[in-house]
């Protein structure tokens, strides 16, 4: 049941950075701006139209899809069968499962 909630945490937040990418960088619409000449830091963006309500009401679902699977991981009985001082390595061990795994062979 954890690897299973793990699994989709990483697929909705990987959902959540595919759809960061091709929305615009505002959620509501916002004029193009850029750092005055001297800045420390030059920046710019261009105009934002803001976010469709399909993207925002997209990311929403996703997001709070996140929050619930966050806090089914972190919140689960499973924990308290560990001593205090193991449960961080216990749950990065979760958090990494794919990466201890073997690698299958192809055939």
């Amino acid at each position: 049941m954890l690897i299973d909630a793990q699994n989709e945490l990483d697929q909705v937040r990987a959902d959540l950075r595919a759809l960061f990418e091709i929305v615009p960088w505002s959620v509501e619409p916002m004029d193009a701006w850029k750092t005055h000449e001297n800045a420390w830091r030059p920046a710019s963006r261009p105009a934002s139209p803001g976010w469709g309500p399909e993207d925002a009401a997209e990311i929403a679902r996703l997001r709070a899809r996140e929050l619930e699977l966050a806090e089914l991981l972190v919140c689960h009985q499973y924990w308290t069968e560990f001593a205090p001082g193991d449960v961080q390595a216990a749950r990065d061990a979760l958090k990494h499962h794919r990466e201890q795994e073997p690698a299958s062979t192809a055939s």
